[in-house]
């Protein structure tokens, strides 16, 4: 890569004031190194796998929706490796797989999806996702945003971010995808990229009529006040992190001076979009961030503790917290129901014995304690999975 290398589409090579190449590469751009990194075997992707299974187990999770099936940036697909454990029962946990949407080619892709779902249906396997990227972060400025970035002087720029997909065309592959049973799954972060993704689900309610198929956004780092409601209206689930909304460098030195106030203020919506969105909220990572939006600990009164890096540090956007009820069962029932797990996700007659016994009873717990919580036995359709080794 020379000052001579163009970009290529849906990427950014960081350059210097001459404009030689710093190092830094943004989204597609790391394409290309990707494609020069040693390709692993299959044998290094299933033994890959069951060690993700076994850590995962360890924490109490029985099931998860494995967001990137395909090819991209040099990472190879890990079809193979679930497909081998699927079939022959060491896949002991429920995946949802999300197959990747290619953005460089378009519908003519579908035929290949609908292969690949079939395909990947074996034991405990499902692919009835197709995960589709549509911008990128806020650190790096390529979140789409309906309104330009701030410089560093707090003085708008030229740049809005990056939407990897056109809207127009958008609208008509969830619309396709929607008909033929697929759920899909939008990477989201910037106000203008949720506003395309719920623009899409319209269009494919206002063509398909409403499906079960569950469409969801994910990450939501910034919502537009105005399209919150529209996450009811039109059954679409929101799919949070709450580990993200917390002041760390990662917040308060890259992105909010770059969102400005008004706009910093609306990240991560977690109170409206739980209350309003959809009949469950789900949850990813971040276990204790939810009910007290920080990385530090923080107790029931409110009072800064000291955090993981010896400091103590303020609550991002206290009003968005919710309850420790309200965080469980995102991470439970509401990623059940996302996933299409019906039959799991809460303790009832009738469901599948997924379950997770824990060291301690969180509701009796101070807000610093629970993220000190841990799994002391784990269980996939009553089968034990996880045993701690101090159980």
């Amino acid at each position: 890569m020379t000052r001579d290398t163009p970009d290529p589409v849906g990427g950014r090579i960081e350059r210097d004031a001459d404009g030689a190449p710093t190092g830094m590469l943004q989204e597609s751009a790391m394409e290309l190194v990707g494609c020069h990194t040693p390709q692993h075997t299959p044998d290094d992707r299933l033994k890959a796998l069951l060690h993700a299974q076994r850590h995962l187990h360890s924490l109490g999770i029985t099931a998860w929706q494995d967001a990137l099936l395909g090819d991209t940036s040099g990472i190879s697909d890990v079809s193979d490796a679930y497909l081998t454990a699927a079939g022959d029962g060491s896949l002991t946990a429920r995946v949802a797989g999300a197959l990747w949407w290619d953005r460089d080619r378009s519908a003519e892709q579908v035929p290949d999806l609908l292969r690949r779902r079939s395909l990947l249906r074996v034991g405990r396997m499902r692919a009835d996702t197709v995960k589709i990227m549509l911008d990128g972060v806020a650190e790096s400025r390529t979140a789409a945003m309906i309104s330009p970035y701030l410089d560093g002087c707090a003085c708008a720029t030229a740049h809005s971010g990056t939407s990897f997909v056109d809207p127009d065309e958008l609208r008509g592959y969830v619309t396709e995808l929607d008909a033929l049973g697929f759920q899909v799954h939008f990477h989201a972060l910037g106000d203008r990229a949720v506003r395309d993704a719920l623009d899409a689900v319209d269009a494919a309610r206002t063509t398909n009529g409403f499906r079960d198929t569950r469409p969801h956004l994910a990450h939501l780092q910034v919502v537009d006040p105005g399209d919150i409601p529209r996450f009811r209206a039109l059954g679409v689930t929101a799919n949070m992190q709450p580990l993200w909304a917390a002041h760390e460098p990662q917040m308060d030195e890259l992105t909010i001076p770059f969102l400005g106030d008004e706009r910093s203020r609306r990240q991560y919506p977690s109170v409206p979009c739980c209350a309003r969105a959809q009949r469950w909220q789900p949850a990813a990572t971040g276990r204790s961030a939810a009910p007290t939006r920080s990385t530090a600990s923080m107790s029931r009164s409110n009072r800064v503790l000291p955090g993981r890096d010896g400091q103590g540090r303020p609550v991002f956007l206290p009003e968005q917290r919710i309850d420790l009820t309200a965080a469980l069962t995102a991470y439970t029932a509401g990623s059940a129901y996302v996933n299409h797990l019906d039959d799991t996700g809460s303790i009832e007659v009738g469901k599948l014995a997924d379950l997770v016994v824990l060291d301690r009873d969180p509701f009796t717990e101070t807000a610093d304690a629970i993220g000190e919580t841990r799994a002391v036995l784990t269980y996939v359709g009553g089968d034990r999975v996880y045993t701690a080794p101090d159980a």
